[in-house]
C-alpha cells in the first residue's frame, strides 16, 4: 500500500474510530495495522490525532547539493591558517578585506570570489570542522603581588565603558618553562579597550625600571594618546616608579582587585592570542632570544593584528534558562576602530591605511611564521616543558605505502578496507 494510498485510508476510518466504542475501535486499530503495517502505538496516536487534511503531508526534501567545492574550501582553509586560524565570524569579515591579496595569489574565478563573499560563519564552521585542532596547554604564572602604594593606586571595580580609544589594560606574560628561578623574559601586553589595539614589547626581567622604560615604547608606538592604564597587583606595577610616571604624564593608574582575573579580562584574552598561541610555554632567557621576539613584535606582528585581522566586542549578556546568549558587535579590524572613533588626524589615518595596502598579509604571515621558528630555536630546552607524545608522534603511513614497502621486504599484502592483509 503506497502512501497516498494508506492517508486515504486513514482519512476514511479516522471519523468511524473517533465513534466506535472500545471494543469496535480495538477491531478497527488490528484491522488498520494489519492493511498498513503500522506499529501499534503509531497507529493510535494517527487515529486518536486531529482529523487528516484533505493532502498528504509531503515527503521530506531532499538537501539541496552542496554549492562550496574543494577549490574553495581550499582558498578558505589557506587564508584560515594565514591568518591565525580565526573564529568563523572574525573569518567571515576578513575575506573582503583580504580579497585583493586573494586574488592575487590564488587567481581565483569570479564565481569563487562571489562565494567567498556569500559563504556564512555556520557554512565556514561546517567546510572547515575536519582541519580544526584542539590544544591542551597548562598555564604557568610567575608574578606575585605588590604590597606597596596599594592605597594610593585606586580600584577599578566598575566595567570598561569607555567611547573612545586611549584607556589600556596592561599585563606581563612569563617566558619561564619548568623553573621561575634566575632571570627570564617577560611580555609586557598593553591592550585598549575600545579600539582592541595591541601593543606588545619583551623584557628581560621584570625590573620596575625595566616595566616602565617598556611602557614608554609603547605609549609612543599607539597611534593615540595614552590616557590611563589598569593593571593587575604584581609588584612589577604596584611600586613607586610606575606611580610617579603616570602621575608626570597625566595618566590614570588603576588597578583590579587581587585574584580577581576577571578585572583585566580583555587583556587576559590578548595574552592567549598575541602572546601564548605564538611562542607557547618554552623558556626564553637570553639576549639573543630578547632581541628576536622585540623584532617579532615591533613590526610584523603587530602591523598584521592591528590592521588585517577583526575582532568582535561583547554587547550584551542574557541568561536564558541555563545558559548565557551573548551578543557581540560587528567585526572591525583594530584600525577601522580608532578610524571610526574619529582620534585620529586625517593625515594620521591616511597614513595607517596606506600602510594597510602596501602590506600582504599573506607575506606577513609567512614572515611571523619564519620569525617564531628562529625564535624556537632560541629557547632554553633544558627548563621548557617537554613535549606531548600527540605532538612527538611520528605520522602515520598511508596503506599503500606500507603495502609497497612490504612488497620490497617480500611479504605480498593487500590493501583493503578494513586495513592490510596477506595475499
Amino acid at each position: 500500500m503506497g502512501g497516498k494510498t494508506r492517508w486515504e485510508y486513514l482519512r476514511t476510518i479516522h471519523p468511524r474510530y473517533r465513534k466506535a466504542d472500545r471494543q469496535q475501535r480495538r477491531l478497527i486499530l488490528d484491522e488498520f495495522c494489519s492493511n498498513c503495517g503500522y506499529n501499534r502505538k503509531y497507529a493510535i496516536r494517527l487515529l486518536s490525532g486531529p482529523p487528516p487534511g484533505k493532502r498528504p503531508p509531503q515527503a521530506r526534501r531532499r538537501r539541496a547539493p552542496r554549492r562550496y567545492g574543494p577549490q574553495l574550501v581550499s582558498v578558505l582553509a589557506a587564508v584560515w591558517e594565514a591568518a591565525g586560524f580565526p573564529w568563523s565570524r572574525r573569518l567571515k569579515a576578513l575575506l573582503p578585506l583580504w580579497l585583493p591579496w586573494i586574488r592575487r595569489r590564488y587567481g581565483v574565478s569570479e564565481q569563487i570570489e562571489r562565494q567567498l563573499l556569500r559563504i556564512s560563519p555556520r557554512q565556514i564552521d561546517r567546510r572547515l570542522k575536519e582541519r580544526k585542532l584542539s590544544l591542551r596547554r597548562r598555564i604557568y604564572g610567575r608574578t606575585k603581588p605588590g604590597t606597596l602604594l596599594k592605597h594610593h593606586i585606586p580600584i577599578k571595580t566598575d566595567s570598561w565603558d569607555v567611547c573612545t580609544p586611549g584607556f589600556v589594560e596592561v599585563d606581563l606574560v612569563s617566558h619561564s618553562g619548568n623553573c621561575g628561578e634566575g632571570e627570564f623574559i617577560y611580555s609586557l601586553n598593553v591592550t585598549d579597550i575600545h579600539s582592541t589595539w595591541v601593543e606588545t614589547v619583551a623584557v628581560l626581567g621584570k625590573s620596575q625600571m625595566h616595566v616602565v622604560a617598556a611602557l614608554e615604547q609603547v605609549r609612543a608606538a599607539l597611534p593615540f594618546e595614552l590616557k590611563g592604564i589598569d593593571t593587575d597587583n604584581g609588584s612589577e606595577f604596584i611600586n613607586g616608579h610606575l606611580l610617579r610616571y603616570s602621575r608626570s604624564r597625566g595618566i590614570q593608574f588603576t588597578r583590579g582587585r587581587p585574584y580577581k582575573k576577571d578585572d583585566n579580562a580583555h587583556v587576559e584574552q590578548k595574552n592567549w592570542t598575541h602572546v601564548r598561541k605564538l611562542l607557547g610555554y618554552a623558556r626564553f632567557d637570553s639576549s639573543e632570544a630578547l632581541r628576536a621576539i622585540n623584532d617579532l613584535y615591533a613590526n610584523e606582528l603587530r602591523r598584521f593584528q592591528n590592521l588585517f585581522l577583526p575582532s568582535v566586542k561583547l554587547q550584551t549578556k542574557t541568561r536564558v534558562g541555563s545558559r548565557l546568549k551573548r551578543t557581540y558587535d560587528a567585526p572591525q579590524t583594530p584600525l577601522e576602530r580608532v578610524i571610526a572613533a574619529g582620534v585620529l588626524t586625517k593625515q594620521a589615518a591616511a597614513a595607517l591605511c596606506a600602510q594597510r595596502e602596501s602590506l600582504d598579509p599573506f607575506a606577513l604571515s609567512r614572515s611571523i611564521d619564519e620569525k617564531l621558528e628562529r625564535i624556537q630555536r632560541l629557547a632554553n630546552l633544558r627548563q621548557s616543558p617537554r613535549p606531548t607524545p600527540e605532538t612527538t608522534a611520528a605520522p602515520a603511513l598511508p596503506m599503500e605505502a606500507i603495502a609497497q614497502f612490504s612488497k620490497r621486504l617480500g611479504i605480498p599484502v593487500v590493501v583493503t578496507p578494513h586495513g592490510l592483509h596477506r595475499q
